[in-house]
């Protein structure tokens, strides 16, 4: 019995094998069903596609839970967001009316939006000098110490120059990080400079401003004293002294010793084209003023340059120079330069003189200033203080009063008035274009030197010198060759000679 029974289970396990022999093959179907198929409907595996084998292997990874990175936590998306400074904006009001102290501030906020930031808060005191401890009074370091706590801000910016001393007392009256006007302009020229020099320029005026404002260790290193300035310690109670700041104030010497020989090296590159162009005798016109007046999409409009054009404070930096012509033919360059701020910092001045010193060696300075900005004379005053620090007071000035369509006619006319050589454009719709380029004609510099010339039909060549850096009074074409009257400068004066009539 117990072996018949064992007989059988034998029996009944060899026919459930058998039975499920094929249930491999059908799994593999039901895979194979899964696959994507190539577009005409062949089969994956003999003709696989590109297309096919990517959406495979992206179906595949999404098979295996361990690799999904969908969030579920909406607080961990909002920690991956970017987030920007928070910041306070304070001033003191020394001059001036409630409005200019008023568009100092608003530049000042739009200083630190261009850097990044978030501007949450400002506030401004009318004292007759700023506090020397504190920039601002006791009264108002508290409140600016509530408002930094209640809006939970980073930084504070104040709109001015401030020294160490002032620095380090609101920061540590305030809890939170505080920067100046200088520091928040020097960030912005470094985040926008892209050639070699002008990073090397950013960089030389960041150091020349971080090098008087260094801080030591405060009480984690002793002092050099013995005796009785030592509390009566005596001998054994001399400390090592603060030795990191003066390690890293030698390296930033060291570093600033370095970046002035690379600079002088690039400031040979630029004088031998400026020095070339002068050989040359090609009339040099500049374009400068305020920040954001638009003086690159002027640079555009007239040239077509194509030079970068943001609605933003000191978007281009690096000088673009552009080589264009007169309506009759006179060759002349044109040149888009770093702008101008109210208090340009110092340093930045410094740093970039290479660069100013084309403004200064210019024939013609288009003076761009904005007609809708609140406050338009006083970009202009702004701007001629930095032409008298680097010696282009006596450049002759064309002043372009851009942003037309977006400025006030009443405002439009009292700068026309204000200023009698001047011209009204728009760069963004070319309004004013074909006057502003008629008073560029008209102010280049005029050559020197009459002649008249009997030029032989081989000597084109000569015919073009004077077209592009002449006068053409009278041209007439004769049998014996091309007979010109006019002016030109003296080194071509002296190829025509040998033709004079």
């Amino acid at each position: 019995m117990t072996n018949h029974q064992a007989h059988a289970n034998d029996f009944s396990l060899a026919d459930e094998l058998e039975a499920t022999a094929h249930w491999d093959d059908a799994d593999s179907e039901e895979e194979f069903d899964d696959e994507p198929v190539s577009p005409d409907g062949a089969d994956p595996e003999e003709d696989p596609t590109v297309g096919a084998m990517e959406l495979a292997e992206r179906h595949a990874l999404r098979r295996v839970a361990s690799l999904r990175t969908e969030l579920e936590d909406i607080t961990e998306v909002e920690y991956r967001q970017l987030r920007l400074e928070r910041v306070v904006l304070v001033g003191v009001w020394t001059e001036g009316s409630v409005q200019d102290a008023e568009n100092s501030m608003a530049e000042l906020a739009l200083l630190a939006e261009t850097a990044g930031s978030e501007v949450l808060e400002a506030i401004y005191q009318r004292r007759q000098a700023p506090d020397p401890a504190t920039y601002i009074g006791r009264g108002k370091v508290e409140a600016l110490k509530e408002i930094v706590q209640v809006t939970g801000a980073d930084t504070v910016i104040c709109d001015g120059e401030l020294a160490p001393s002032q620095l380090r007392n609101l920061e540590d009256r305030t809890g939170v990080k505080v920067v100046d006007r200088t520091a928040l302009i020097l960030d912005i020229f470094a985040q926008h400079a892209k050639s070699k020099e002008g990073q090397a320029q950013v960089e030389l005026a960041q150091l020349n401003y971080l090098k008087q404002r260094l801080r030591g260790w405060g009480g984690n290193l002793s002092r050099q004293v013995g005796g009785r300035a030592a509390g009566g310690v005596g001998i054994g109670g001399r400390g090592p002294g603060e030795t990191k700041i003066e390690t890293d104030r030698r390296r930033i010497r060291t570093r600033i010793a370095k970046l002035n020989r690379e600079l002088r090296e690039m400031k040979g590159t630029r004088d031998t084209k400026r020095a070339t162009r002068k050989r040359n005798q090609i009339p040099a016109v500049v374009i400068a003023g305020y920040t954001n007046a638009g003086k690159s999409s002027l640079l555009n409009r007239l040239t077509g340059a194509g030079v970068l054009v943001e609605d933003a404070l000191f978007a281009t930096l690096d000088p673009t120079t552009r080589r264009t012509d007169t309506s009759d033919g006179r060759v002349y360059t044109m040149s888009d330069t770093v702008g101008f701020v109210r208090h340009l910092p110092h340093q930045l001045v410094e740093a970039f003189r290479s660069t100013l010193e084309e403004v200064a060696d210019a024939d013609l300075i288009l003076h761009v200033v904005d007609g809708s900005h609140p406050d338009p004379e006083g970009q202009l005053a702004a701007v001629r203080e930095v032409f008298a620090e680097i010696g282009a007071s006596d450049v002759p000035e064309l002043v372009v009063i851009n942003k037309a369509d977006a400025a006030d006619p009443v405002v439009l006319g009292r700068l026309q008035r204000a200023e009698p050589h001047s011209v009204v454009v728009s760069a963004r719709t070319g309004e004013g274009i074909d006057e502003a380029l008629r008073l560029i004609e008209a102010d280049l510099p005029r050559p020197a030197v009459d002649f008249e010339v009997l030029l032989p039909y081989s000597r084109g060549d000569l015919l073009n010198k004077i077209h592009q850096h002449g006068e053409i009074d009278a041209l007439e074409h004769t049998g014996d060759g091309t007979k010109v009257r006019g002016r030109t400068n003296e080194t071509l004066a002296g190829e025509l000679a040998a033709y004079a009539v």
